[in-house]
């Protein structure tokens, strides 16, 4: 990417409190151009994904941002919700108007592929906070995008760290694997931020203070998102806050020396009841599988929320 030339996106989202916060730096960050957001069914069902994300558009002053209805259930298994972690809606917490603007006519993986066609080969970063549902289709539709896309930036996944909705998986991927391994197997750039990462970024009670005293309506609802988001990871942990894992997503098209990792394979597990949906990381490069994806280990903290922060401190 030249100096002075905004990276265009795609966000693909479930929202998701987590979500809210990665789609707030994005739309305060002036290096990025957001050429639409597209919602998929993972956090709650579609019809509360959509509703969020055009909220989250509103709240922040862009309700000119394209919003796309995509995927309302997995591949080829039943729906799995976390509504025990982002409560109702998703966007739990705080007293939020309901939207004004409206869907794109367009469905989402119908607006992913035109839009991948459309713009220049290799100038496209998909950002990925959600199951992979929407971009599978899009890849198993026209499979001609895979070599447009500049980059898949996904959060999804764990090794060293494990799962968290089960032993062996993180979310994102055990609600769609099939979806995961489509797009794992597509031969696109990926950059992959696992739980490994983002059970290092915590919104500690000061850094939430911190979001909370920015005088916005945006800073202030998504404080209270927050609050409400941590007391599930704080029962569950014991920690100080909770992991903000899709924001990491954003923060690493800004600052990519915040992070640290390794390029090698993973491959997805969608065969067994005991593992489903675990990403299979060769850290230590003991197969002959050929690399496929750039696993991040490592965040700075303190960057990650200092960027966070003062972006967010944008917003009027």
């Amino acid at each position: 990417m030249q100096s002075g030339t905004k990276r265009k996106i795609i966000i693909d989202t479930d929202p998701g409190q987590d979500d809210a916060a990665a789609i707030l730096l994005a739309l305060a960050s002036p290096e990025l151009d957001i050429l639409g957001i597209t919602a998929v069914a993972g956090n709650v069902p579609l019809d509360w994904t959509t509703r969020n994300a055009l909220i989250i558009c509103e709240l922040a002053g862009r309700a000119d941002v394209p919003v796309y209805a995509g995927a309302h259930a997995p591949l080829k298994r039943p729906l799995v919700t976390a509504e025990h972690v982002h409560g109702k809606t998703g966007l739990d917490g705080p007293l939020l108007d309901e939207p004004v603007g409206e869907l794109q006519d367009e469905g989402a993986v119908d607006f992913i592929i035109r839009t991948l066609l459309a713009e220049e080969t290799g100038t496209v970063t998909v950002c990925a906070l959600g199951p992979l549902t929407n971009l599978a289709l899009a890849l198993q539709k026209a499979p001609e995008i895979a070599g447009r896309i500049a980059e898949i930036v996904l959060m999804g996944g764990g090794f060293f760290e494990g799962g968290n909705i089960t032993p062996a998986a993180e979310f994102n991927i055990y609600v769609d694997p099939e979806a995961a391994d489509v797009v794992f197997r597509a031969g696109v750039p990926i950059v992959m931020m696992p739980l490994d990462v983002t059970h290092k970024v915590l919104t500690t009670r000061a850094r939430t203070e911190a979001i909370a005293a920015l005088p916005s309506k945006a800073t202030r609802a998504l404080a209270e998102m927050l609050v409400f988001f941590e007391r599930f990871d704080e029962q569950k942990y014991g920690s100080d806050g909770a992991p903000l894992h899709d924001p990491c997503v954003i923060a690493y098209l800004l600052r990519p020396e915040l992070f640290a990792g390794r390029f090698c394979n993973v491959e997805i597990e969608t065969a067994s009841d005991l593992t489903r949906g675990m990403t299979v990381v060769d850290w230590w490069h003991v197969t002959d599988r050929a690399p496929n994806a750039t696993v991040m280990r490592e965040v700075d903290a303190e960057g990650f929320f200092t960027l966070l922060t003062e972006r967010l401190a944008t917003y009027s």
